[in-house]
């Protein structure tokens, strides 16, 4: 889980349309790469990522509930496109669209997950930013973390349902 007491700065880093930011996991979720456009911009040294969860870069305004949608996707063996806003080390933030993918042995066992993030188109990012504040001000109105995160995914479905989409069509309609 992200760390709370580590600070948000409030500042926005970014980084060239022509890179993409590279990491991949173990199945629970623990950095096994990343590659040099990750440690730029997030700020951290190779030898401080490895083996923590990928986590370590959330930012606490990302709700949740989309990180619970993206896990559902990737253990079935489905990947998912993600708008995701991330906290460097010194604490500034970095908006990124997240495409990840489950790895797979030659067995077809789910062996790790694979995630490039490119630059996210800021128009994607003004329409879903009060979707995010209103699925995280759900999450913060509850006293307990899991009917928080319970009632944030319920409000994030229930809206999919009434669009009539999926998570995936909605994502990459916008």
């Amino acid at each position: 889980m992200a760390n709370p007491t580590r600070p948000v700065t409030g500042r926005e880093r970014t980084f060239p349309v022509d890179e993409i930011i590279v990491s991949k996991t173990d199945t629970t979720g623990r950095l096994t790469y990343v590659n040099d456009v990750f440690l730029t911009v997030s700020g951290y040294e190779e030898s401080e990522l490895m083996g923590q969860p990928h986590s370590i870069v959330r930012h606490p305004s990302t709700p949740r509930c989309l990180f619970k949608l993206m896990w559902e996707y990737i253990v079935a063996g489905k990947e998912v496109f993600i708008y995701v806003n991330n906290r460097a080390k010194n604490g500034d933030h970095y908006w990124v669209f997240a495409h990840i993918t489950p790895n797979f042995d030659s067995s077809g066992q789910i062996i790790g997950y694979h995630s490039n993030r490119r630059v996210p188109r800021r128009e994607v990012i003004a329409k879903l930013q009060p979707l995010y504040d209103r699925l995280r001000q759900e999450e913060d109105r509850h006293a307990d973390s899991k009917e928080g995160l319970a009632a944030s995914t319920k409000m994030l479905k229930d809206m999919l349902a009434q669009d009539g989409k999926r998570y995936e069509e909605f994502i990459l309609s916008l």
